[in-house]
C-alpha cells in the first residue's frame, strides 16, 4: 500500500455556497497530492498538503518540450452519504499507456488509485450535493528536470488537484451544436492523439475559437490525412445512431480512448443495441440525415458524461439530427451512467469504487 503524508492546512477556505451555480473547473479545494521521481529512486515521497502554487526552475523541461499528461476524473456523493468514484482503474491504465508514449515512467496502477482516493477523503466535505454537481479529479505529471535538450526528463512530479464542478456545458443536458472542421488538423496516426497530454489540446482552439464564434459548442474533427472520417469531439468521443445501429470511430491511434465511450459501448451491447466500431465519413452522416436514417448523436466523456448533439455543420451544410431533442437512448445513457455514478442504479459490473 502506498504510504500517504497528509499535512493538512490551517486556513481552510469557505466551502462553496450551495445556492450559487458551479462554474466548471474555476474553484479549487484546500489540499492537493504531490509525488516525486527520481531516475535511480523511482516514485517516492506521497504526500497530501495544502493547495499551493508549484515551484520549477524556468529550464524545468514541462516548459520547454511540453512532457506532461494528465486526466480527469469525478468523486460523487450518493444520497447515504458514500463517496463514489467511477472506474478509477481505467484512469490509471490510461495514465500508463499515456506515459509510454511520452517516455513518462510508469505508475503502479493500485498507487494512482490510492492516491484519488486519499486526497478526495481529505477534501470530501467540498464535494457537492446538488443534481448535476461533482467533485472533478484532475491527476496530471510534469517533468520537472532543469535541462534545455530534448530527452525524457530524469525527474517529475505527479498531482492530484481537485475542484467542485457543475455541468461542463451550460446547456447541461440540452442538445449541443457541432462544427466540423476541415481545416485544422488534430492528430494522426503514430503521433499522440490517444494519448491525454496537453498538446492536443493547445493544437485545437484555434478550431474551437472559430466554432465559437459561429455559434457551435465544440469541434469535431476529422481524420488527418483524408479529412474524410470522423475521429473526436475536443471534448469527448462521438457516437452516431444510424437506422437502430449505434456507430462509433474505431480507435485507431489518433483517437482518446475514452473511459465513458467505453462504458456506453458495454451498456447498448447489454441491452442488446446493435453496436459498430468502424470508420464514419461525412458523406455517410450526411447521406444518414438527408434521408432520415440519423436517428441521435451524441458525445461520451468524463466532463460531460452524455451530450446529445442536435445540429452537426460541415463547409455550407447544416445537418439537424431529427427534430433536434434528446433522443430515448442518449437520454438512457445518461440516466444509467449518472445514476451508476451517484449510487441509484445498482452497479453489476464492479465499476463503483468506494471512498472510505
Amino acid at each position: 500500500m502506498l504510504s500517504i503524508r497528509v499535512e493538512k492546512t490551517t486556513t481552510p477556505k469557505p466551502l462553496p455556497a450551495e445556492d450559487n451555480p458551479l462554474k466548471f473547473g474555476t474553484i479549487f479545494t484546500d489540499h492537493m497530492f504531490i509525488m516525486n521521481y527520481e531516475t535511480g529512486k523511482g516514485w517516492h515521497d506521497a504526500r497530501i498538503v495544502p493547495y499551493q502554487p508549484v515551484v520549477l526552475d524556468p529550464a524545468a523541461m514541462v516548459f520547454h518540450y511540453g512532457q506532461e499528461m494528465f486526466e480527469g476524473l469525478k468523486a460523487y456523493r450518493a444520497a447515504d452519504g458514500r463517496v463514489l468514484l467511477f472506474r478509477p482503474d481505467m484512469n490509471a491504465k490510461r495514465t500508463n499507456n499515456t506515459n509510454k508514449r511520452l517516455c513518462i515512467p510508469q505508475i503502479p496502477e493500485e498507487d494512482f488509485v490510492e492516491a484519488v482516493k486519499a486526497v478526495v477523503k481529505v477534501d470530501e466535505a467540498w464535494i457537492p450535493t446538488k443534481p448535476d454537481t461533482s467533485l472533478y479529479i484532475r491527476p496530471f505529471i510534469i517533468a520537472t528536470d532543469p535541462f534545455l535538450g530534448v530527452r525524457p526528463s530524469d525527474t517529475y512530479q505527479f498531482m492530484i488537484i481537485l475542484s467542485p464542478v457543475g455541468p461542463y456545458y451550460p446547456e447541461g443536458l440540452d442538445p449541443v451544436k457541432i462544427w466540423i472542421e476541415d481545416d485544422y488538423v488534430r492528430a494522426i496516426r503514430g503521433g499522440i492523439g490517444e494519448a491525454k497530454t496537453g498538446g492536443n489540446y493547445v493544437a485545437s482552439m484555434a478550431a474551437q475559437l472559430k466554432a465559437h464564434k459561429e455559434g457551435y459548442s465544440q469541434v469535431l474533427w476529422l481524420d488527418g490525412v483524408e479529412k474524410k472520417y470522423i475521429e473526436e469531439v475536443g471534448a469527448m468521443n462521438i457516437f452516431f445512431k444510424i437506422s437502430g445501429t449505434v456507430v462509433t470511430p474505431i480507435l485507431n491511434g489518433s483517437i482518446l480512448p475514452g473511459i465513458t465511450r467505453d462504458s456506453v459501448i458495454a451498456l447498448c451491447k447489454e441491452w442488446n443495441v446493435p453496436v459498430e466500431e468502424r470508420r464514419v465519413s461525412v458523406d455517410e452522416l450526411y447521406e444518414a440525415a438527408k434521408n432520415g436514417t440519423m436517428e441521435e448523436v451524441f458525445g461520451t466523456g468524463t466532463a460531460a458524461v452524455i451530450s446529445p448533439v442536435s445540429h452537426l455543420r460541415f463547409q455550407d451544410h447544416v445537418l439537424m439530427v431529427k427534430d433536434g431533442s434528446i433522443g430515448e437512448l442518449s437520454q438512457k445513457l445518461y440516466d444509467t451512467v449518472s445514476g451508476l455514478q451517484r449510487g441509484q442504479v445498482q452497479d453489476t459490473k464492479g465499476w463503483i469504487v468506494e471512498v472510505k
